[in-house]
């Protein structure tokens, strides 16, 4: 039997926009002619997968059909959620439509996930698929590749998950971390009747809602709009907190690849960084006193840049109007100015630097400093440069 994908499509991506009315989701975003949606339903194409299934809510229904066609899926089904009820009711509705056969495999995938060595994914889920019974779970750690306090992370003894630990911070990452620990990627592996089970076992309320949800759903062109009364009913709650957290049978399987959720700016901007190559165009390169930038990507609302601060360079004590920065240091040690703060960072290290705020990148060692940056706001031009001083004569 083939493994069926289940796609959950309904975050808001509100981490990367944090005071926009209006944001894009993270799945959606074009990156440079590619979403996380559209790498996500490239994956499935595989041979050990069935047609997927997308969970969404109709907010996203045209983007989710927009993508299907886009990339040529012509066999799938839509659940389509009338109510924002976190993981637990979208993962058990997903699974209760009438033609998943009791045992067949689910593999649960985030849309907005970057995947990189997809073929040793994927020999992982076939690996594994024998192991799946009425009752376990199967859930997907990546190995870290430094202390973060971004992801969640779990303990195993045996390949058993034994603990569970919800983003700590950078220093109980590090204990985690040499205790073996890997980040919980929330990606699940499991049969449909080890949801039912699962759920009825643990979560009568969220169980029962969902299914009359399911039978009383209206289904049309490939979407099932799941009935909005008895939806509303179940509980809100993560699939983590609902059922990974009580049930006792859970194996890990561990990986070791390239993954991230682009959750946070920098993260983006390490994405960049890695792929700076087949982003880079000549023309796109300009010249200033202290330097150089490269612009890699003009996205919505958005810019990545690459600096190059040249041995002695400094830029202008400035500030903007309309747009906030992050970066993240790639070479050097720039010595930074933030408001009334002075500092020196190093590579890997990260700074937001807010609307408004008044701030400056010094670079005054003999090696050259290099910063990829990305630019967040309405406006992303270099008029909404406001400078204070400027050893090249630039204030007017």
């Amino acid at each position: 039997m083939k493994i069926r994908p289940v796609i959950l499509c309904g975050g808001a991506g509100t981490r990367l926009w944090p005071n926009a009315k209006k944001h894009q989701a993270k799945q959606f975003i074009d990156f440079g002619n590619w979403t996380l949606l559209g790498k996500t339903l490239e994956r499935v194409k595989a041979s050990i997968f069935d047609a997927p299934i997308i969970s969404t809510n109709t907010k996203y229904l045209k983007q989710v059909k927009q993508h299907l066609k886009k990339h040529k899926i012509r066999k799938f089904k839509i659940v389509l959620e009338p109510a924002k009820r976190n993981t637990a009711p979208a993962i058990l509705s997903t699974a209760l439509i009438k033609d998943i056969p009791n045992e067949q495999p689910l593999m649960f995938l985030a849309a907005d996930h970057l995947i990189e060595k997809v073929g040793l994914f994927n020999k992982a889920i076939k690996k594994n698929q024998k192991k799946l019974t009425h009752n376990n779970i199967f859930i997907f750690g990546i190995k870290p590749t430094m202390p973060s306090s971004e992801f969640g992370y779990f303990l195993t003894k045996n390949n058993k998950v034994s603990r569970f630990v919800e983003k700590p911070k950078e220093a109980r990452a590090k204990q985690i971390i040499s205790k073996k620990g890997y980040w919980n990627s929330g990606m699940f592996y499991l049969r449909k009747d080890s949801i039912i089970n699962n759920f009825k076992k643990y979560q009568p309320n969220i169980y029962r809602n969902c299914n009359k949800a399911v039978t009383k759903a209206k289904y049309k062109s490939n979407v099932y709009y799941l009935n909005k009364r008895a939806f509303t009913k179940a509980t809100a709650k993560s699939f983590d907190y609902a059922i990974l957290e009580k049930t006792k049978d859970i194996n890990a399987i561990k990986l070791d690849i390239p993954w991230s959720d682009l959750g946070s700016w920098k993260e983006i901007c390490k994405m960049y960084g890695r792929n700076k190559r087949h982003y880079f165009k000549k023309k796109n390169v300009f010249h200033r006193p202290w330097g150089s930038y490269v612009n890699l990507f003009n996205g919505k609302e958005f810019l990545i840049k690459e600096l190059y601060v040249k041995p002695k360079g400094i830029l202008s004590l400035q500030k903007h109007h309309h747009r906030a920065e992050h970066w993240v240091v790639t070479h050097g040690k720039p010595k930074i100015t933030l408001n009334k703060k002075y500092f020196t960072m190093k590579p890997d290290e990260t700074i937001f630097i807010p609307l408004g705020a008044i701030h400056r990148i010094e670079n005054p060692y003999k090696k050259p400093v290099k910063i990829i940056e990305a630019q967040v706001g309405s406006i992303l031009k270099e008029t909404d440069i406001v400078r204070y001083q400027d050893v090249y004569g630039r204030v007017k």
